[in-house]
């Protein structure tokens, strides 16, 4: 166990809003051991951005952690050349030349034929009936995994997310994400014929044109799923709640003083869809006095960081004109978020302003119940237009 000063949280509270509980972390302080998550958590984002470079000390390589054990050894558990030599194979398809020239078009399509189903219908769930099927169908084209259904892309994903979240070793919870990372590899075994008959810019067809081991290649989709489908979907409809929530904030984008892009970074710096990522320590060091040893486990509190009252103006508030560019909401280190760019063009460039071009007087029907820590997202958002 960590020497570090020791929080106690309620798991069910810290789930449905942790930020209260990370405030009180920041100002105990900036490193503390939470008994609840078997975990030392680095809370202030000037600690989080200089330790995350840190590989030798706080190491992704982490054999007995949920996400290699479920799904894979992927280049999120490697570090050094490893990881290096993983990240550059799957370039070709996450580069910002290929978003701009090759996906961005497939997204505008998508996303409008979404759009489309949803004329006359006067309201909806913005989650379920939007954002979910424009994340996976922006998916199932980067992937390479086309045969899959919309509704499979997000519940193998969020299969798989609530197995690496699983630290309460839940076995229904377990069962499950083995469950979709099985049904993940069928229909890879599915499109592997096609993808080396016609080969393309999909993760799928580009990591075998590359020659990587078929566990790797594997583990990288899972990778990808797991972190390509709920957090787009969850920064769609969490920007879109925001702007709506926050009037004033949404005529700025539409007035053209600020861009739809700002809007969704400034979302992911204030309620962080990834707000938590693992580290294995590596060997002893010292941080702040806390003594951290060899095999601990650290959680990087991402969400904690982006409301970090010494770098923020206005942490807790969803504000524009606020300068959010020390924001870590796509980490901070070698494992910088590979799919940034893709969302960035799928959210700031696509899902946000093609909705409300197309409604204009969407509105909000209802409360939007919001949950998680580690991954964090409204789980219903009710909407209504015309």
């Amino acid at each position: 166990m960590s020497d570090a000063m020791v929080y106690e949280i309620d798991p069910q509270v810290f789930w449905r809003d942790p930020y209260p509980d990370l405030k009180r972390m920041r100002a105990m302080a900036p490193v503390v051991f939470v008994p609840q998550l078997g975990a030392t958590l680095i809370v202030r984002r000037q600690d989080i951005f200089e330790q995350e470079k840190k590989t030798e000390v706080f190491s992704s390589d982490q054999p007995g952690g949920l996400m290699t054990v479920l799904m894979g050894q992927n280049m999120m558990r490697k570090d050094g050349a490893d990881h290096l030599a993983e990240r550059k194979a799957i370039f070709p398809t996450v580069s910002p030349k290929t978003v701009q020239r090759v996906w961005t078009d497939q997204f505008r399509a998508a996303t409008e034929q979404v759009l489309a189903g949803l004329i006359g219908q006067g309201r909806c769930d913005l989650v379920r009936d939007y954002a979910l099927p424009v994340s996976a169908e922006a998916l199932k084209a980067m992937t390479g995994l086309t045969q899959m259904s919309a509704v499979e892309m997000d519940r193998v994903s969020q299969g798989m997310i609530d197995g690496c979240a699983n630290y309460a070793g839940d076995p229904e919870v377990e069962a499950r994400c083995h469950d979709c990372t099985a049904s993940i590899d069928r229909h890879i075994d599915e499109m592997i014929l096609f993808v080396d008959a016609a080969p393309d810019q999909s993760l799928l067809s580009v990591q075998r044109q590359e020659g990587m081991e078929d566990a790797q290649v594997r583990a990288n989709i899972k990778l990808a799923i797991s972190g390509g489908q709920n957090e787009p979907r969850d920064a769609i409809a969490g920007t879109v709640w925001a702007l709506l929530q926050n009037p004033d904030q949404l005529e700025l984008v539409r007035a053209g003083q600020a861009t739809w892009r700002q809007a969704f970074e400034e979302y992911a710096r204030w309620m962080s869809p990834i707000g938590m990522s693992p580290r294995r320590v590596a060997q002893q060091y010292e941080l702040h006095g806390v003594t951290l040893k060899p095999e601990e486990r650290v959680f990087l509190m991402f969400g904690s960081g982006n409301r970090d009252e010494a770098v923020f103006a206005n942490p807790d508030a969803f504000d524009l004109m606020q300068d959010s560019s020390a924001a870590i909401s796509f980490g901070a280190g070698p494992h910088f978020c590979a799919g940034a760019w893709a969302a960035k063009a799928l959210i700031g460039d696509v899902a946000l302003p093609l909705l409300f071009e197309r409604f204009p007087d969407l509105r909000l029907d209802g409360a939007a119940e919001f949950g998680g820590w580690a991954f964090r997202g409204p789980l219903q958002m009710p909407v209504r237009w015309g």
